[in-house]
């Protein structure tokens, strides 16, 4: 498979602005999202942070593609950028780290004392967040052309630098398998069937298939807004990034009904956009949504390093 460079910088950039989106409503209830709902970039609200700043999704999003493009897949190297991110602000927006999720900091406190980037991570079944969820993204554009197994594994690695429970891991794959399917081309529903299928094989005999059932076996398109919940739960939010994905015809509507639902919505906005991008490419995703970033040169530098990297012509 060689991804259209289209594809790769739309999951990237579309990543980012889903979570800039959201980060000024994130926490507030849905009915009071959606009494003044976001309709483009805002400044302050929750975090008091101005318009088009993003939360640590992307910040370890960001640390992730780096560490791709420096080291091709290394989880210490990978553990090691997240601790400066952490420590020293690599690659946040405003040289300030906020927002940082319990289990995530946890982590990172671990590696910090000497324990492995592959065993940091809680195996714990309370620590399932969707803080290894939101910043998959990368590793599944690089591995996409890599074997089911083989992408699966690297999801699963990914995650348990933070988050090494099987349901974290196993939710990361998943989301991985659909950007391998929507980079082929084919139509949302196509894309999603296919990765459903190769998602039931692969783990058709784990205990924590079970907890995936809505995933695998829900027709979003007849799913009202009022069944869809939209937690920091890893399920939850994989769950929500999907409905908005196939029940809306654009980036632009996708990322807005992601992050209106409320609740944790900078990574439901970040996890939806990244499946949007890549699927609408991005050519669709609003100029001057990009250009209102944060940092907008460097994320420009870093993601057109890493397309060439996938998709050197």
């Amino acid at each position: 498979m060689k991804p259209s460079r289209d594809k790769i910088l739309g999951g990237l950039w579309g990543a980012v602005v889903g979570d800039a989106l959201g980060v000024p409503v994130e926490f507030k209830e849905r009915a009071t999202v959606q009494a003044n709902p976001v309709t483009g970039m805002r400044g302050y609200g929750t975090h008091h942070q101005p318009a088009g700043t993003w939360s640590d999704d992307s910040s370890m999003l960001l640390c992730t593609v780096e560490s791709l493009v420096a080291a091709e897949f290394d989880v210490a190297d990978m553990g090691t950028r997240f601790v400066r991110w952490f420590r020293d602000s690599h690659w946040t927006p405003h040289g300030e780290a906020f927002d940082i999720g319990m289990t995530t900091a946890d982590a990172l406190l671990r590696i910090e004392h000497g324990v492995s980037a592959e065993n940091a991570g809680s195996r714990d079944e309370y620590s399932n967040g969707n803080g290894s969820l939101m910043r998959i993204l990368p590793v599944g554009l690089r591995f996409a052309g890599a074997s089911i197994a083989q992408l699966s594994e690297r999801a699963h690695q990914a995650s348990a630098i933070t988050h090494g429970h099987s349901r974290s891991q196993m939710a990361c794959a998943f989301y991985s398998f659909v950007v391998r399917q929507l980079l082929t081309g084919n139509e949302l529903r196509v894309s999603l069937d296919a990765a459903r299928a190769e998602f039931s094989k692969l783990y058709s005999q784990s205990p924590e298939l079970s907890h995936f059932r809505r995933i695998l076996d829900d027709d979003f398109g007849a799913k009202s807004e009022g069944l869809i919940v939209s937690t920091g739960y890893v399920i939850h939010t994989l769950h929500a990034s999907l409905w908005s994905l196939m029940t809306t015809p654009s980036y632009e509507e996708c990322v807005l009904e992601a992050v209106n639902l409320g609740g944790d919505s900078d990574t439901t906005g970040c996890v939806a956009g990244g499946l949007a991008g890549v699927y609408y490419g991005f050519s669709s995703i609003p100029k001057h949504w990009r250009n209102e970033l944060a940092r907008a040169g460097d994320l420009e530098a870093l993601f057109n390093e890493f397309t060439r990297l996938i998709s050197p012509d």
